[in-house]
């Protein structure tokens, strides 16, 4: 898996992901187009997450959870190219990169079960 190969260390409590952009570089349940990968757009206010994505795969998506330190707990609905709706749950945990900055790994479980697994760069 890309994105995987890299030294990080676990995020600071304080890091404050409101307006930040993550770009996914792995994915075990799909193939990441690197010219068009799905793009994240995080919100924060008080341990209180919501965004949106679009890319490669995804028409539109949105998500909402929480975050507990290091650790980010979502409920995610997305509509595919290919009109496929998904709704899902993810835990993901925030850590640094070499570069400074954040990655965000992420483990969910697609319709059929499957438990994957991907990983998110910040856009800086």
């Amino acid at each position: 898996m890309t994105g995987s190969d890299h030294q990080t260390t676990p995020a600071t409590p304080d890091v404050d992901l409101d307006r930040r952009v993550f770009d996914m570089v792995s994915s075990t349940s799909s193939i990441v187009d690197h010219d068009a990968p799905t793009r994240f757009v995080y919100h924060e206010a008080d341990g209180v997450l919501w965004g949106e994505y679009v890319g490669d795969t995804v028409a539109v998506g949105r998500f909402c959870g929480v975050r507990n330190q290091a650790r980010i707990d979502i409920s995610f609905v997305h509509r595919s190219h290919d009109a496929e709706t998904t709704t899902g749950n993810a835990s993901s945990i925030i850590s640094r990169n070499a570069d400074g900055t954040l990655l965000l790994t992420e483990e969910f479980r697609t319709p059929d079960g499957v438990l994957h697994m991907s990983v998110c760069r910040e856009v800086v």
